[in-house]
């Protein structure tokens, strides 16, 4: 590897109707690259301040590029009102953005971007890293990404990429901060007794499943359980959630930097099968999951093939009722929990930064 500056750009966005997922993990990335020697640049049309914030704190660039929706309409793409203009204004946009120097990479990590968008990108970048989980459209890209699992893993980009392309498929190679490296070393498997209970759904959780599991759990009178809940700084029901955890004795973290370490002390979590999914893998954590988007139901349902999670499909579970007694049943079950943790703990190592940053950094 030799010691010029590597210049690598990451093109992301982040709102209540995008989450924070994305960013999160390309944020991971980017404090990987970091350590040899790389100038990191972010690229978004949506970011909230405070996740710019947190980009100037690490010293990294963060350029905002226009929100302002052009008269053109939008590309025929899934996911394309996540971007709200086309994807031909935003690569001019962003090659805009990046016409003051050349770069090495560019890694995107969006929905409503593919080949297209690609294409016109490769005119300010040496090579293409796309970050992806939906497997629903076309990349012209010279690596791929997907750190989930699937029964049909090994297939589902076939003919959406090109040939020479390099597949990194998953959860070996889950985007997960140093600490979950340090601590897997750390924990180990969980007996099945549940004492401390994790709550969280994610950073934005935009339908409130944080509410419903408080309130239920209350009914379920979990008194001799330690409950951590966890929630954004811009959760919308971020008050209510607050007060009512203080008036059932829940412990509610808001935006906490201790992650890592709340999973590695929990011995259950409740939650969303979202980019927390192969966090608690590494940490041996059992998961009662659900699935609060389209893409996460394969993700949870990935996870209960593996024997790593207990997925809670929300359309038959319909009722406060029926939920509630799947959870009580679930608490109640030691064998049940002790298998899903050390499944789970098998799968994920933490080491899936250095395995892919050792794929782009010798390129360069």
């Amino acid at each position: 590897m030799n010691s010029a500056v590597h210049h690598i750009v990451f093109r992301t966005d982040a709102n209540h109707q995008i989450g924070t997922g994305h960013f999160m993990r390309c944020l991971t990335f980017a404090d990987g690259l970091k350590k040899s020697n790389s100038h990191i640049r972010f690229i978004s049309r949506y970011l909230p301040e405070y996740l710019q914030e947190m980009l100037v704190e690490k010293g990294y660039e963060c350029i905002l590029i226009n929100t302002k929706r052009n008269n053109m309409p939008l590309d025929e793409l899934a996911h394309s009102n996540w971007l709200g203009v086309n994807q031909k204004q935003d690569a001019e946009d962003t090659v805009q953005a990046l016409s003051d120097l050349k770069w090495d990479w560019l890694i995107v990590d969006h929905y409503a971007l593919d080949a297209e968008w690609e294409t016109e990108i490769k005119q300010v970048a040496a090579h293409v890293f796309v970050i992806d989980d939906i497997a629903d459209r076309h990349h012209e890209c010279d690596v791929l990404l997907d750190q989930n699992y699937y029964k049909n893993m090994d297939i589902r980009y076939t003919g959406k990429v090109p040939e020479n392309c390099q597949l990194l498929l998953g959860p070996k190679y889950a985007l997960l901060r140093d600490e979950f490296k340090r601590l897997h070393k750390k924990t180990s498997p969980r007996n099945g007794s549940v004492k401390k209970l994790l709550i969280f759904f994610g950073g934005v959780d935009a339908d409130n499943y944080t509410s419903r599991i408080v309130k239920l759990l209350s009914d379920l009178n979990v008194s001799d359980m330690q409950v951590d809940v966890v929630i954004g700084s811009k959760h919308p029901y971020g008050t209510e959630i607050i007060e009512a955890c203080k008036n059932r004795n829940f412990f509610c973290h808001v935006q906490t930097t201790n992650m890592a370490g709340l999973m590695a002390s929990a011995d259950l979590s409740i939650g969303g099968a979202g980019s927390t999914t192969w966090e608690r893998c590494c940490l041996g954590l059992p998961a009662l999951t659900f699935s609060l988007a389209d893409n996460q139901t394969e993700i949870a349902l990935g996870l209960e093939t593996l024997g790593a999670g207990k997925y809670v499909n929300l359309f038959k579970y319909d009722s406060d009722k029926k939920l509630y007694k799947v959870i009580f049943d679930f608490l109640n079950n030691r064998d049940e929990i002790s298998k899903l943790s050390r499944n789970a703990y098998s799968i994920v190592d933490g080491m899936g930064v250095e395995r892919v940053c050792d794929v782009v950094l010798p390129v360069l």
